[in-house]
């Protein structure tokens, strides 16, 4: 079932947990996603960031997603990761995607503020959810280019949340995108002051790499949305491996199913883990 952004971080707040945001890139992510979602009786979000389009066309892997929200036996929202340019934006809300997001945060304050504020606009009357990042996620998922972490300052978030429209904020707490070298070093106390003084449900990018614990921490400080991209790529890279090491013959049909289900695995230990409920131990991996 097609919904908005909104509507899935209305059920996080009032059942304290977050909903887990998969990047897709093809169709059998897409598959393992939902596979993974339905199992467990989960809404999730199927997303994939502006910078990705360049090997997965938003013509084709958009129209996919929106096709298997629709057909989802869960509550499932679409949404534009990183989006840079209005136009991309306003392709995706065509295409039919429930949610969008407008990363400004290369821009002055202002500035971002300013084309948030356009964004919105453009969004909300085709009922479609706007996220913004304010600080920096570091890594590679917006630009390509390796940014440094700037965490978000608690009082320009209240300032830009008071001054924009938006339904989601994504935030720097020492967060990055990509592979993490050691262990994330997040600053739980600044979420915890950020959630107490913004009104707006928070989200945390470059989820892949956190521990289960860590994760049980920022839902509890207010995290409701929860962004996995390098997982999902890990682990349908890591079935395909697995699959070829075992020696011929080789069959497509026995390919697809393995990087489905690789990615199914990754993504439903995350979801178990983002609901909240249970307490698996440690990091997810690839699992076929």
């Amino acid at each position: 079932m097609l919904v908005t952004l909104t509507e899935l971080l209305e059920e996080a707040e009032r059942e304290n947990k977050a909903i887990g945001s998969f990047s897709t890139f093809n169709m059998e992510m897409t598959m393992g996603i939902i596979k993974a979602a339905e199992e467990l009786q989960s809404s999730i979000i199927l997303q994939i960031a502006e910078k990705r389009l360049d090997n997965s066309p938003l013509d084709y892997v958009g129209a996919m997603m929106v096709q298997a929200a629709k057909q989802a036996g869960v509550k499932v929202a679409v949404h534009l990761d990183h989006g840079i340019s209005a136009d991309t934006i306003r392709k995706a809300i065509g295409l039919g995607f429930t949610s969008v997001m407008y990363d400004g945060s290369r821009q002055s304050f202002e500035k971002n503020i300013e084309e948030t504020n356009e964004i919105c606009r453009l969004a909300h009357p085709a009922h479609v959810s706007v996220e913004a990042e304010l600080g920096a996620v570091g890594g590679q998922e917006a630009t390509g280019q390796v940014e440094e972490i700037v965490c978000t300052d608690l009082e320009e978030a209240v300032e830009f949340a008071a001054r924009t429209e938006i339904d989601a904020l994504a935030i720097a707490i020492g967060n990055a995108h990509g592979h993490y070298h050691g262990r994330p070093q997040l600053d739980f106390r600044r979420l915890q002051e950020i959630h107490e003084a913004v009104p707006v449900p928070l989200v945390l990018h470059g989820g892949s790499g956190i521990s289960p614990e860590e994760f049980r921490n920022c839902i509890r400080l207010g995290i409701r949305k929860i962004n996995i991209a390098t997982a999902n790529m890990d682990a349908l890279v890591d079935s395909a491996k697995e699959y070829f090491s075992a020696g011929s013959p080789y069959s497509y049909f026995d390919l697809n199913e393995c990087m489905v289900k690789g990615t199914y695995h990754t993504v439903k230990n995350c979801i178990e883990i983002f609901n909240n409920k249970s307490n698996p131990q440690g990091t997810w991996q690839c699992m076929p």
